[in-house]
Formats: C-alpha cells, sequence, structure tokens
C-alpha cells in the first residue's frame, strides 16, 4: 500500500483522506519506509533546496485572544515580556543580523488578534519598506486577522509572503481556542489568496489532537492552496492550559511530517517551534522525511537554533539553503 501511494503521488496524482488515514496506521515497523518515500516525494517536486525564514517578535503579549498553547494571551499568567510595537531601526537592526546570517525570508510578527490600530499598521508597512531596500531579505509578517482593506495595502508593498496559521483543524479548533472562530482565520487566508500574496499556513502537533486532526488540517491546507505550511510543535508554558500536555515522540513528529508531505507534495513544509525539544537529535532526520523549510533563530518567546548551525546541518546532508 505504502509503495502504491507513493507511486500515485509522484505520478501527480493526488491521495485521499482514506489513503492518508491508512499511511497513519502503518505499522510502527514500517515508518523509515514511509520517510524515505515522503523524501523521494519531496526531492522529485521540491529539489535539494531548504527555505530558511526568521522572525521578531515586534509586538508582545497582551493579547486578547485565549489560544490555549499561547504565553501572550491575557487569559493566562505566563511571565511573558510585553511590551509595545518596537521602532523601525530596532526592527531593521534584527533583520540585517538575520540576512548577515544567511536566512531568506525575514518576519515581522505581532501578538493579538489583529494589529489594532491603522497608525500601527502603517508604521509596520513603512518599515516593511526600509528593510526591501536596505537588505535582500524577502519580507514576510505574520499581523493577525486581516480585511481586504489592510491586504490590499501589503500587496501595494510588494509583501512576499503572509503567516497566519489555522493551529488545528477546524473540528479541534473549538478545543484551542474560543475568543474567534475557525471560519475567521480561513477568511483571512482567502483575502490573501485573492491577492496572489504567498500564504504561510500551517499549525501546533501536540495541542490533544489525533492523528485524524492533523490529517484532516493538512487536507483543508490542501484545499486552500496555502504555499507553506509550517509545523509546529507544541513547547508547554506553564501558566496555560496545556501546560500539562505531554511531548510529541520524535518518530511521530517525523511521522506526521511525512505524511503532510504526501498530501502537499509540491509546497513548503518546515518545522517550527518546538523542533529543538521535541525532535533532540533528530532534527537532521526531518530533512530526510519531507520537510524542505526551517524557521530558525529565536522563536516568538522562546530560544531556537542559531542560522549557522542550521545551515551547517543543510551542508552536513548535501542539501542548499534558498
Amino acid at each position: 500500500m505504502l509503495t502504491k501511494l507513493k507511486k500515485k503521488v509522484l505520478a501527480g496524482e493526488k491521495i485521499t483522506k482514506e489513503e492518508a488515514i491508512k499511511l497513519v496506521e502503518l505499522e510502527e515497523s514500517r515508518t523509515m519506509e514511509l520517510l524515505a518515500a515522503a523524501n523521494q516525494i519531496k526531492n522529485q517536486f521540491i529539489g535539494k533546496k531548504v527555505d530558511l525564514c526568521s522572525i521578531v517578535n515586534a509586538k508582545s503579549g497582551s493579547c486578547s485572544e485565549d489560544c490555549t498553547f499561547c504565553a501572550q494571551s491575557i487569559h493566562y499568567d505566563t511571565g511573558v515580556s510585553s511590551y509595545d510595537l518596537l521602532d523601525r531601526k530596532d526592527i531593521l537592526a534584527r533583520a540585517k543580523e538575520i540576512g548577515d546570517s544567511g536566512a531568506e525570508h525575514f518576519g515581522i510578527v505581532t501578538s493579538g488578534r489583529g494589529v489594532v490600530s491603522d497608525q500601527e499598521f502603517e508604521q509596520i508597512l513603512e518599515t516593511m519598506k526600509t528593510i526591501k531596500e536596505e537588505t535582500e531579505l524577502e519580507v514576510c509578517a505574520s499581523l493577525g486577522t486581516l480585511d481586504q482593506k489592510r491586504v490590499e495595502k501589503l500587496s501595494g508593498i510588494g509583501l512576499k509572503r503572509y503567516n497566519h496559521n489555522l493551529e488545528t483543524s477546524k473540528s479541534h479548533f473549538p478545543e484551542v481556542c474560543t475568543t474567534h472562530s475557525y471560519e475567521d482565520r480561513v477568511k483571512t487566508v482567502r483575502f490573501l489568496k485573492d491577492r496572489d500574496i504567498e500564504v504561510c499556513c500551517g499549525g501546533i502537533i501536540g495541542l490533544g489532537e489525533d492523528f485524524a486532526d492533523r490529517v484532516e488540517l493538512a487536507f483543508t491546507l490542501r484545499e486552500l492552496d496555502v504555499d507553506s505550511v509550517p509545523i509546529n510543535i507544541l513547547n508547554p508554558v506553564a501558566g496555560t492550559p496545556v501546560e500539562d500536555n505531554e511531548s510529541v515522540p520524535p518518530r511521530e513528529v517525523l511521522k506526521t511530517a511525512a505524511i503532510f508531505r504526501f498530501t502537499l507534495p509540491n509546497k513548503v513544509i518546515k518545522l517550527c517551534g518546538g523542533r529543538e525539544d521535541n525532535l533532540r537529535d533528530l532534527q537532521s532526520l526531518s530533512l530526510l522525511s519531507g520537510i524542505n523549510g526551517l524557521l530558525t533563530g529565536n522563536y516568538l518567546t522562546t530560544e531556537g537554533r542559531a542560522v549557522e548551525e542550521d545551515i551547517q546541518m543543510i551542508h552536513d546532508l548535501g542539501l542548499t539553503e534558498e
């Protein structure tokens, strides 16, 4: 069955949800075969390039939403630092540092359901223009939900890519967030696609979902035709409702990535937050299991790996950074 589904995908055909579930049900002893098959699919559709991006937490904390995993929510006492939107010069300095280290994409991320004031939004637009003028980086952003007017403004300055995660399946979403709906998130994705802005959209595993939820998410992303799919692995934060969730075993993380590759053969699929703690010594194996992108450097409220370390890992595997 595995060989049959691999040949199907390599021939340009789409697998069904039922077939994806069959991949989930493969016995543990065949996990490495699954990973190798996903790598073969990745090599055919993507090649050896690894997409590297890094972010800056440009506005931290005080988020009105109650997402169970989030250290920045006002609903939980996590001790995270809160601050207003960073000055343009501070964001530019971080961008130049990232550019010098070798990353290709640089994302400006703000906490909250959306950038509240028009003044903040215009300030971010001007910052993006400056980064484009003074660096070689592709500028990306994650500013929460958007209306059509703001999407048009982002398109007007040549925004490369926008991140807006669905986080989990529609079925499981009510267990993750109650202050906004799944449809709110999907609407923003559709606005962006309508303006031909690349959409970076994925989720977090380890939120209490099952594998069927992960498959459902993957197929929703395929239906929306997103361009880049970040897979985060829960790194539980004390004070949040999921602080006692068990960590996702490394082989399960890799299996999840492989099934996403079978479902989304020609998309960027990247490992992001939580990869260091959850994959540990198997991080390099992810790049041979269907993954072709990494969020590198520090995350929003936790430390990550140095860009130079990730680039060395990429080169050691005979791959190239994009």
